[in-house]
């Protein structure tokens, strides 16, 4: 029944990345509808990032109260709920409003599910997960396509994919008693109260490992937002070249994640970190030097290679680096850092190279990796002084 269970957790995951494309798919069918400026699409993504933010940092007050598989169930179904709601919106004001439940849905999701995986389940099956992950946020734009070639409305994509999060959902419920055997229940956290954010920052290593998650995903944001303009104003090359080359670093995360979950059998998630972390220093490296487009492609794929382990480790290890009974609360944190990186690191850039050049993209990188290091091993000091 365990592994049942398992093949759920791995459908939710799929079905969590789903909709995480779609509002860029559909939005040049949508700002026009509603004539407003293509700009205003960030308007909504800021609004769900929010969101995401504020649920995350809730998730162990909520998880701790209603446990694991409710919050995961509920927030399945707030999901769907608001991504219906989008469907049939008719204004960018009801857009904005349905985002709100949108982004608390997703944030509790993914806070509960990664603590449930990293408590109960091998590094091998994060990694995996997050590849699933993947694949849903892949599959999303070809749901919306089909939605706008076939019906020519980016309604229907959305229609879509609420009714697979609304089987998603039942499915959940369906499973609640599987999820008795969640090892939260034991007795080492069986009198765990939450703690509030102050509490959490005041941990050994929490703001090491806050900062070390904003600085992942700010390169993993980064990366995947600048590297077409980056190839473009650097090589001279058309920008649909430019996408395709880029879309390749996210092909490197998801064939990275299948290798870091075999990987991650001998390797332990400390190694794995470390491993990624010099991957991506070599591709920004190859950056650096590198004269010819066709370099520059394998440095983009190098980075996406170096970012596949990271993420899925440090969740999965936190649970041995603070503790089972913190580990819900740590996660919680992690991910808020995470949306904050992504919210802020890219519009950065993005200033940078309007105000400089689009050039200094592989020194952005570089300055954030190197944080990212200095404060990772800052971490695994105090956890360790901590532990003695």
């Amino acid at each position: 029944m365990f592994h049942l269970l398992l093949v759920i957790i791995y459908l939710a995951f799929i079905s969590l990345g789903l909709p995480d494309s779609l509002l860029g798919s559909a939005w040049p069918s949508i700002y026009p509808q509603f004539n407003v400026p293509v700009s205003y699409a960030g308007i909504i993504s800021t609004i769900i990032a929010l969101g995401t933010i504020i649920s995350s940092l809730f998730s162990d007050r909520l998880t701790n109260k209603f446990k694991t598989n409710v919050v995961t169930a509920v927030s399945v179904l707030i999901t769907a709920i608001a991504l219906f709601s989008f469907s049939i919106s008719h204004s960018f004001i009801a857009l904005c409003l349905w985002a709100i439940p949108y982004g608390l849905g997703a944030g509790c999701i993914d806070a509960a599910l990664n603590n449930y995986v990293a408590l109960n389940y091998h590094s091998k099956h994060m990694n995996w997960l997050h590849c699933m992950w993947g694949i849903g946020a892949s599959l999303g734009p070809y749901i919306m396509g089909y939605a706008l070639s076939v019906k020519n409305s980016w309604n229907m994509g959305y229609g879509y994919i609420s009714i697979i999060q609304f089987v998603l959902a039942i499915i959940i419920f369906i499973s609640l008693p599987l999820w008795k055997k969640d090892k939260q229940e034991n007795e080492e956290i069986a009198d765990y109260k939450p703690l509030s954010l102050a509490n959490i920052i005041k941990i050994p290593g929490a703001k090491e490992i806050m900062i070390t998650f904003f600085c992942y995903c700010a390169i993993e944001n980064t990366t995947g937002l600048w590297a077409s303009s980056f190839l473009v104003l650097r090589y001279n090359i058309s920008a649909t070249m430019a996408a395709n080359y880029a879309s390749f670093f996210y092909i490197g995360i998801t064939i990275g994640r299948v290798l870091s979950g075999f990987l991650s059998i001998k390797f332990n998630d400390k190694q794995m970190i470390r491993l990624g972390q010099f991957t991506i220093l070599l591709g920004i490296i190859l950056l650096f030097i590198s004269i010819y487009q066709q370099i520059a492609l394998i440095a983009i794929i190098i980075i996406g290679l170096g970012c596949a382990p990271i993420y899925p480790a440090i969740i999965h290890s936190t649970p041995e680096n603070f503790g089972k009974d913190k580990s819900q609360a740590i996660i919680g944190v992690e991910m808020a850092s995470a949306y904050i990186g992504t919210c802020l690191m890219p519009p950065l850039f993005g200033i940078i190279a309007q105000n400089i050049s689009a050039t200094l993209f592989p020194i952005y990188l570089l300055i954030i990796l190197v944080l990212m290091i200095i404060m990772y091993k800052y971490m695994l000091k105090k956890v360790k002084y901590n532990e003695n």
